[in-house]
């Protein structure tokens, strides 16, 4: 397992790391015995980097986590998140910072997490959410700051808002976060143009998801595929999203022919070719999704004349998350 830096927090991590959304049961019911499997089967391979969530399960996936590591004796380093109040999501640009994320709920989150992680700080913390309306006043990132000279945060930083993921580039460059958590993948390249470079010059640590796209860049989907009631899947293709991504997948397919590759190792790969990325974070909820994700970061580097090709694959899609 190869790693990197992860920004100016002298952390060295596994460029693969544990997406851990699934083992929370947000995408099918899933059975805590093989989140416990997969996760040890992600550490065996070299893994050293969770990312989970308070909203993963209503806490269950930073349980899980506890627990495994409680079984373990190297270093894995925890990525978790603080969501909101209750409000609209994303957050309008009416939204009061002072609102959604004020100082008393984000202590009390950082208490639960804490007592779910079953550890005394936090490897990083990251808001689940923000919006430009705040970046005048950041009064949450003011908390994380006091935190973190409290030692209850070691690092702390942003998972973009998906429909306006550079309105995090100014906190970037400000130096007021440590790490941003960014779609990017084949389909959302926009990261390229300006995030990315800014998080290498402001040395902040890019923790990659959504690196297969809900799974479409996995190139198992297809236009008659379901998925079970309840699952994220159902609101996230609905209408004739799925039919449309599978289109382009197929497209995808034809271009990485002679790469050898799957079309899961080539999506990963295209995530790690840029530099400022520091892990991707797969989803991961069982055994051989954790042994062939963890793999991936032993196969060559993507050529540059297959990273043009993927270029082209650029697909701008502002509104996908409005319902349309």
């Amino acid at each position: 397992m190869k790693t990197r830096k992860l920004g100016k927090t002298g952390f060295v991590i596994s460029e693969i790391g544990f997406g851990g959304w699934a083992i929370g049961g947000g995408w099918v019911t899933q059975d805590e015995s093989e989140s416990v499997k997969a996760l040890h089967a992600a550490l065996d391979r070299g893994v050293n980097f969770i990312d989970t969530a308070a909203g993963y399960g209503d806490g269950r996936s930073e349980r899980i986590i506890g627990k495994v590591l409680k079984q373990r004796k190297e270093r894995v380093f925890v990525a978790t998140k603080t969501p909101p109040l209750p409000g609209p999501w994303p957050p309008t640009p009416y939204c009061k910072a002072d609102e959604r994320f004020p100082e008393k709920y984000i202590r009390e989150s950082v208490e639960q997490r804490l007592r779910n992680l079953g550890t005394e700080a936090i490897d990083i913390l990251q808001l689940h959410t923000w919006t430009r309306a705040w970046n005048r006043d950041p009064s949450p990132l003011v908390v994380l700051a006091k935190l973190k000279k409290e030692g209850k945060v070691l690092n702390y930083g942003i998972s973009t808002p998906e429909q306006d993921q550079n309105s995090v580039v100014d906190m970037m460059r400000r130096g007021l976060i440590d790490t941003v958590q960014v779609i990017y993948n084949i389909f959302e390249q926009e990261p390229a143009a300006e995030l990315l470079p800014v998080a290498t010059e402001s040395e902040v640590g890019v923790i990659v998801r959504v690196a297969l796209d809900e799974g479409s860049l996995t190139g198992k989907y297809t236009k008659s595929s379901t998925f079970k009631e309840g699952d994220f899947r159902n609101d996230y293709f609905a209408g004739d999203r799925l039919a449309r991504t599978v289109d382009r997948v197929e497209k995808i397919k034809i271009d990485i022919a002679d790469t050898g590759l799957t079309m899961a190792q080539v999506a990963l790969k295209f995530v790690l070719a840029h530099p400022a990325v520091s892990t991707v974070i797969p989803g991961i909820r069982n055994v051989q999704q954790a042994e062939t994700n963890a793999a991936v970061s032993d196969l060559p580097p993507l050529s540059d004349k297959v990273l043009e090709r993927l270029h082209a694959h650029n697909w701008t899609k502002a509104h996908w998350y409005s319902g349309k």
